[in-house]
């Protein structure tokens, strides 16, 4: 653990690596900004470092919160208190969503990093829960995996699942987090291969466990509606679903096109057979094609690029007394929400 600005002087980041933090570095606190590394050791000169505080976290915006599970982890061995708004719930700008009580040389240094946590996590429940939301009870699947780096894409899914209410997750170690198995068929680049839709379906059906689902892209070389009745008319009732994904360069997945679909596989008494849509979907169009008859949504980006919510932390107490910088309110600010957590 860095305990004074002469181990950040000496901690070297090593040769070749990914430009990921490990979990070792997280816990040792490299992952923080220096300051809070100087702080240490301008409070340990004058004989101020573990002095007894109270800090709390507040969020600049509405939101549903999130990450409060990795901030614990980090702070799981130390003595100290720890309140908490649960997982899932609604939080209002500037109210206070999580709460520290202890030393400050114990917990000071991990502030970047607490703020990391809750800030990220926040922001992809709550892009999360809005498609949730708008889907209605159909299911929304966390595909946003390729849109964000690989170091935290996980952590996105999980808690995509988790605390924003998806009902599954493409990437393996996300879906895996929260006891899962990952959701996903094949890609554009298989059919583009074998060089037709049917004969994809045909191998992937020869091939993989009967216990996961077969549902084809059909928009890779034909007609949605035609390349859909194909693969109908040669699975039957072993086409559990068809996914629209067709590109921006030819229209995209329109409610139109979903209607279509919809229309004739019901025409041609395949009733059974789901539509599943994706690309670029936000809740707007979540809505919209709901309307149209699709039944599952595979969202990306939407998920992927939310903008984190912005946490702040202040100390609010020192030693008992209330305690604030100019512009915000001194001493603990009550939030009956909070539940204790250690």
């Amino acid at each position: 653990m860095l305990n004074s600005l002469r181990d950040v002087t000496d901690f070297k980041a090593g040769g070749a690596r990914f430009l990921s933090a490990t979990h070792e570095e997280i816990r040792s606190g490299v992952t923080t900004d220096v300051y809070f590394v100087n702080t240490r050791d301008v409070l340990a000169s004058v004989g101020r470092l573990n002095v007894e505080v109270t800090a709390e976290i507040f969020a600049r915006q509405d939101g549903i919160f999130a990450g409060s599970g990795e901030a614990i982890e980090l702070l799981k061995d130390l003595p100290l208190e720890i309140e908490a708004l649960p997982e899932g719930e609604r939080f209002g700008s500037k109210e206070t969503v999580f709460r520290i009580h202890g030393s400050y040389g114990d917990f000071g240094l991990f502030e970047t990093t607490l703020l990391g946590f809750l800030a990220s996590s926040s922001g992809w429940a709550t892009a999360a829960r809005e498609c949730v939301e708008a889907a209605g009870g159909k299911p929304v699947l966390s595909f946003g995996a390729r849109h964000v780096h690989p170091a935290v894409a996980s952590v996105m899914d999980a808690i995509a699942v988790k605390v924003g209410g998806c009902a599954g997750a493409s990437s393996v170690l996300g879906a895996k987090l929260v006891d899962k198995e990952p959701s996903g068929t094949i890609p554009h680049a298989a059919v583009l291969i074998l060089g037709d839709t049917l004969s994809l379906a045909r191998a992937y059906d020869a091939e993989l466990p009967g216990h996961i689902a077969r549902i084809f892209l059909v928009d890779t070389f034909k007609d949605e509606a035609e390349e859909t009745l194909r693969l109908a008319e040669a699975l039957g009732k072993k086409l559990d679903a068809i996914r629209l994904d067709t590109p921006g360069e030819r229209g995209g997945v329109t409610a139109e096109l979903v209607r279509e679909v919809r229309y004739r596989l019901d025409m041609a008494s395949f009733h059974y057979v789901r539509i599943v849509v994706s690309g670029g979907l936000n809740p707007k169009r979540i809505v919209e094609l709901s309307a149209s008859g699709a039944d599952v949504f595979g969202v990306g980006s939407f998920i992927a690029h939310a903008p984190p919510i912005d946490m702040t932390m202040d100390i609010k107490e020192i030693e008992g007394r209330p305690v604030a910088k100019r512009g915000r309110l001194p001493g603990v600010l009550a939030n009956d929400h909070l539940v204790r957590i250690k």
